[in-house]
């Protein structure tokens, strides 16, 4: 490889004007002198050239490691050489694509003006990065980000052009998951909760002169027993024949799935017959369902309402909606229920409650996040924090959470009260990371809604890049009710792959369901969080001692690590620490705090160290 040497340097000049001199000079010492000057000209030369090339050598180098691919090309873009990266991302060979022009690779995407605009861009400024999309060599269409360079000789002409591009095809399709999951149930493929509200609130905007909304939400009866007979998977696939069924049969209508057993129809019409329209679709989607060679015949609760006549505003019909099927199964199962006044009045003080809920979700200022501490038991090292939810009611003051939270899981508030924490919670380790606080987990309870209606991974992906956390630092406490809840269908692909991302998952309140066994066996958690209920009375009580014991060797077996809750004495702690427990959460190191006080008394505890 030719490499030139550069003539800014004075040996090399020297050398140059003494080499004739070794010649033509008549004394012979003045000739030994020029051919000195010549030697040590040319070892210059020499290490010039040996510089350089172990520059080049380095450059190539570290092109062949990085992950992005490079091109230079021509100032008529034909390619000049590539890296491997390149060859890796699109499959063409140097010798494959030496000579032809960038432009034989592009997807036919993008328009004429498209391609204007960019080299309007490239040639005016010297520089372009944006998406385009390529094609390999196989012909397979995928989306880059490209950054792209002239390089200009002294006169300003362009001599070369350098291109530098990322496959985006991964990201791209992870965006995409993450909008359809917000929106879409994964298992139907139906509008979720989110969408439905959207969809019910645009089909009421644009009612016209006669026209009525039937709405009807429906409950399959006993699909837990279906579960427990012929397994998750059949249920699942039952619930997807249910889907496609009842969106066959309303074909024009908003057919969606709130989550678990819970479907919903929304049908515009100029008829008069609500009630003959809710026989007829329980007749029809009662009929048997062939599943694993058996035949099911499934009952239905049915809540339904009529707009405009019960309301035209989207969240006060959802919640009409619900009142009616909650008086629907207070009937009994296999009822249908159209909503009435009475129903609002029949539930009049807890609806005032429900409203005064939506009102501070609205406002924000009324609902706290409280910090309870967990510590290590033979040290009392805090070691991680649960966030807790109150609310501070203008007129009742502090409401407790066993009041208000049942309230907000009957009337669909739960999944909005579940954003708010993370989101808070992820704010407030935000806060305490750049405040120099000790770095601790913080974590946050997870409701059945959160997760059967899908957008639980979009909001934790959302938060932990608006406020730069990692997922170590938020942790997920999901209630075994939650996982034992027929409406979330199998959690443990969507639990491991949350635990992959790097969060950490425990079971809470463990202990108190009864299948805690199987579930531990089966689900992917890392900790479990001994219930209250078997510390209360320890050490005296032999049936919960020999509980706990047995639980703790259960855990260490699995490679669980195990929190008791509710510790308050020291000699629940101490027996605990005999028993082996590593981890306790309770009013004997700490009762639950708003943030500031909690920053103070971790500040000051520091500075006693």
């Amino acid at each position: 490889m030719w490499l030139p040497v550069s003539l800014n340097r004075p040996l090399v000049w020297a050398a140059l004007a003494a080499l004739p001199a070794c010649i033509w000079l008549p004394d012979a010492t003045l000739r030994l002198v020029a051919v000195v000057v010549v030697a040590l000209g040319g070892w210059d030369a020499y290490r010039q050239l040996r510089r350089q090339r172990q520059r080049l050598e380095l450059a190539q180098s570290a092109l062949a490691l990085t992950s992005d691919a490079m091109a230079i090309s021509d100032a008529h873009n034909r390619v000049l050489a590539i890296n491997p990266a390149f060859t890796e991302i699109t499959g063409f060979t140097a010798a494959e694509i030496q000579g032809r022009t960038l432009e034989s690779l592009a997807a036919p995407r993008h328009d004429k003006a498209f391609y204007q605009k960019f080299w309007n861009t490239l040639k005016s400024t010297g520089r372009w990065e944006g998406e385009m999309w390529n094609r390999r060599k196989p012909g397979d269409e995928y989306p880059e980000w490209l950054k792209v360079r002239a390089v200009t000789d002294r006169r300003g002409e362009i001599t070369h052009f350098i291109h530098l591009f990322t496959d985006i095809s991964a990201q791209k399709a992870r965006e995409h998951d993450l909008r359809r999951i917000g929106y879409e149930d994964p298992l139907t493929g139906l509008p979720n909760r989110r969408r439905l509200h959207d969809l019910m609130a645009s089909r009421l905007r644009h009612l016209r002169a006669g026209e009525s909304l039937d709405i009807a939400l429906i409950d399959i009866d006993g699909l837990k027993s279906v579960n427990d007979s012929l397994g998750v998977e059949q249920g699942d696939r039952l619930l997807a024949r249910f889907a496609q069924r009842l969106a066959g049969y309303v074909a024009g209508s908003v057919v969606g799935r709130l989550g678990g057993d819970e479907f919903m129809v929304i049908r515009t019409t100029t008829f008069d017959d609500h009630d003959k329209w809710i026989a007829a679709l329980r007749e029809h989607m009662s009929r048997p369902f062939e599943v694993d060679d058996h035949s099911l015949r499934l009952g239905l609760t049915i809540g339904s309402c009529r707009a405009p006549e019960d309301g035209r505003d989207s969240g006060i019909l959802f919640q009409r909606l619900e009142s009616a099927l909650y008086g629907a199964k207070r009937l009994g199962r296999n009822h249908s229920l159209r909503f009435r006044p009475a129903l609002d009045q029949q539930d009049s003080p807890q609806l005032a409650l429900v409203s005064d809920l939506r009102e501070a979700l609205i406002s924000g200022d009324q609902l706290e996040l409280h910090f309870q501490t967990q510590h290590a038991s033979q040290s009392g090292e805090t070691v991680g924090m649960e966030a807790l939810l109150r609310w501070r009611h203008p007129q009742q003051g502090m409401i407790s959470p066993a009041h208000f939270i049942p309230l907000a899981e009957r009337h669909g508030l739960m999944a909005e009260l579940g954003t708010w924490v993370i989101e808070k919670a992820c704010a407030q380790q935000a806060h305490w990371r750049h405040s120099g606080m000790p770095a601790l987990t913080i974590w946050v309870n997870i409701s059945a809604l959160q997760l059967f209606q899908g957008d639980l991974e979009a909001q934790l992906a959302s938060c932990l890049k608006r406020y730069q956390l990692s997922p170590w630092q938020i942790g997920l406490e999901l209630t075994e009710s939650v996982l034992l809840d027929e409406r979330a269908g199998d959690m443990a692909p969507r639990l491991e792959a949350l635990r992959q991302q790097g969060y950490q998952i425990a079971i809470d309140d463990f202990g108190t369901g009864y299948s805690s066994l199987g579930y531990l066996k089966r689900l992917p958690v890392d900790k479990i969080k001994l219930d209250r209920a078997f510390i209360r009375e320890l050490p005296h009580d032999q049936a919960d001692a020999a509980i706990v014991t047995a639980v703790l060797a259960m855990a260490r077996g699995m490679g669980l690590e195990v929190i008791a809750e509710g510790v308050e004495t020291q000699q629940q702690c101490q027996f605990l620490i005999d028993a082996g427990c590593p981890i306790v959460q309770g009013y004997y190191f700490a009762r639950p705090q708003p943030a500031d006080e909690l920053e103070q008394r971790l500040s000051a505890a520091r500075e006693l160290l």
